[in-house]
C-alpha cells in the first residue's frame, strides 16, 4: 500500500499533530521516527486538548496501531507518564502501542548533562533540557541504553555501570553537578520493563510485515526541516533528522515504500529558541500573530517568535524532503491583517540568493512582496469556495510560489476545522 511520511517544513510548531490526526483516518499503523520528549504535539478531539511528547497522536483513533521507531530517543518516565494520562481518559494501549528494541533510552543524567552544557554556552542553543543531545551523542558514542535492554537485567546492570561512571565523572568532574547510583537508575528500568515490556519489539520487522499485509501506514516525524542537524540553521538545530533521510533510517523502512511526501506548513512561521529567523517580525504584528495563534511551547511554555511566510525556506525544504503535497495550517490566524507578507527571496550584502543557504543566514535580508488580507472569521468555512476572495488568492500565491499543491487547507484547532481541497 505504501507509506504517506508527514514532514515539518519550517522550524517546527506547524500544526503537525493536527494534520497527522487527520491523515490518521486513511491509516492502520502511526509511527513516530525521530526526536524524543522535546517536541509536543497538540491535538483537540471531541472538544479535549491532548498534548503528546512521545506516544504517536495517532492513539485517540480506535483500532489504530502506533510504533516508537528505532529513531526516537525515549523517555521511560514520560512515556509511562502519557500512558497512565490515555488510559486514565478512557483510551486502551495494549496490542496498540509497540517501542522499537533499538530506540535508546533518555535517563536522567541525560537531563542532568543537557542542562549543564547549556549553561557554559556563551551562545545559547535554547535546549529544551529533555537530554536529547546527549542521548543522542551516546548512540554515536555506541555507550547508550536501547529499550530492548532492559528485557535482560544482568545485561542491563553491566551497561548502566559502564554508562554512570562515564556520566558521573562528566556531571563532577566537569561541570560540579549531582551524580547518580547504578540503583537508582535501575530501579527506573525495573518500573519501565514492569510495565512496557510486551510493548518492545523489532519494528523495523514489524512493519515490512504490516506493509506486505497491505497495512496503510504514516510516518510522523517531531520539530521541522530548518531544525534537522544535516540541512537545518546549525548549531541552532536539534540532535536528530527530521527530515525524510530520518523517516527512512528511524524505521528502517526504503525509498520504494514512500508514497506521498506532505509538508506541513504554517501559513505564516514561528521558531522558538536561539538562531537566525530572516522573516522575523518583532513589531506589533508579529505580537498579533503569537497571541491570535497562541504561540506559546507546548513543551516549553515559552513564547514562539513570529514572522512571515517564507517561501525560500519552503522551496529549499520541498527539494530536499520531495514533498508531493502540503497541508497549510493556522490559515485562520491571519484574520485581521489589511497586508500580508511573503518571503519570495533574500538577499545578502546586497546580491540576491535563491536558495536557503546553510551558513551566514543571519546576514540574509528577505525580500517582501504584500498581498492584501482579509477581515472575515474564516474558522467556521467547511469548503475551499466559502473562503473569502483574498484568503483564496493567498493559498493559491503560495501554491505558486513554493510549486507543491496544497492539499488541506486547516482554519481552527479542532478536526472539524479542515478543508480538503478538491
Amino acid at each position: 500500500m505504501g507509506c504517506i511520511v508527514a514532514i515539518g517544513t519550517q522550524w517546527g510548531d506547524e500544526g503537525k499533530a493536527k494534520m497527522i490526526d487527520f491523515y490518521t483516518r486513511d491509516a492502520d499503523i502511526i509511527v513516530r521516527y525521530q526526536g524524543g520528549a522535546n517536541a509536543g504535539h497538540t491535538v483537540i478531539a471531541k472538544g479535549k486538548k491532548f498534548v503528546f511528547h512521545l506516544v504517536p497522536s495517532g492513539i485517540l483513533h480506535e483500532g489504530r496501531v502506533c510504533v516508537v521507531g528505532n529513531g526516537v530517543v525515549l523517555d521511560p518516565v514520560q512515556l509511562l507518564d502519557e500512558i497512565k494520562l490515555l488510559e486514565g481518559e478512557g483510551f486502551s494501549v495494549e496490542n496498540r502501542l509497540f517501542i522499537s528494541d533499538a530506540a535508546h533510552l533518555i535517563l536522567p543524567y541525560h537531563k542532568e548533562l543537557d542542562g549543564a552544557m547549556e549553561e557554559t554556552l556563551t551562545n545559547k542553543i535554547g535546549t529544551t533540557k529533555r537530554g536529547i543531545g546527549p542521548c543522542y551523542a551516546d548512540k554515536c558514542l555506541r555507550t547508550g541504553i536501547r529499550a530492548g535492554d532492559v528485557l535482560d537485567r544482568d545485561f542491563l546492570k553491566k551497561r548502566v555501570a559502564q554508562a554512570v561512571e562515564m556520566k558521573n565523572l562528566q556531571l563532577s568532574k566537569l561541570y560540579g553537578k549531582k551524580t547518580f547510583t547504578v540503583e537508582e537508575i535501575l530501579d527506573l528500568l525495573d518500573k519501565f520493563r514492569a510495565r512496557a515490556s510486551n510493548m518492545i519489539i523489532n519494528t523495523q520487522s514489524y512493519l515490512h510485515q504490516a506493509l506486505n499485509g497491505n497495512k496503510r501506514i504514516l510516518l510522523e516525524g517531531a520539530q521541522g526541516y530548518a531544525l534537522d542537524i544535516d540541512h537545518g540553521t546549525y548549531p541552532f538545530v536539534t540532535s536528530s533528522n527530521p527530515t525524510i533521510g530520518g523517516a527512512l533510517m528511524g524505521t528502517g523502512l526504503n525509498t520504494f515504500d514512500i508514497e506521498k511526501v506532505i509538508g506541513i506548513t504554517k501559513a505564516y512561521v514561528t521558531r522558538v529558541g536561539e538562531g537566525p529567523f530572516p522573516t522575523e517580525d518583532s513589531s506589533e504584528a508579529g505580537d498579533r500573530l503569537r497571541v491570535n495563534g497562541g504561540e506559546f511551547g507546548a513543551t516549553t511554555g515559552r513564547p514562539r517568535r513570529c514572522g512571515w511566510f517564507d517561501a525560500e525556506l519552503l522551496r529549499q525544504s520541498k527539494l530536499t524532503n520531495g514533498l508531493t503535497g502540503v497541508a497549510l495550517t493556522k490559515l485562520d490566524v491571519l484574520s485581521g491583517f489589511k497586508k500580508i507578507k511573503v518571503a519570495v527571496s533574500y538577499e545578502i550584502n546586497g546580491k540576491k540568493v535563491d536558495y536557503f543557504p546553510g551558513a551566514h543566514l543571519h546576514e540574509v535580508k528577505p525580500i517582501y512582496e504584500e498581498l492584501d488580507g482579509w477581515d472575515e472569521n474564516i474558522s467556521d468555512c467547511h469548503d475551499f469556495n466559502e473562503l473569502p476572495a483574498n484568503t483564496r488568492s493567498y493559498v493559491r500565491y503560495l501554491e505558486k510560489i513554493i510549486g507543491v499543491p496544497v492539499e488541506i487547507v486547516s482554519v481552527g484547532p479542532g478536526r472539524e476545522g479542515t478543508i480538503v481541497m478538491k
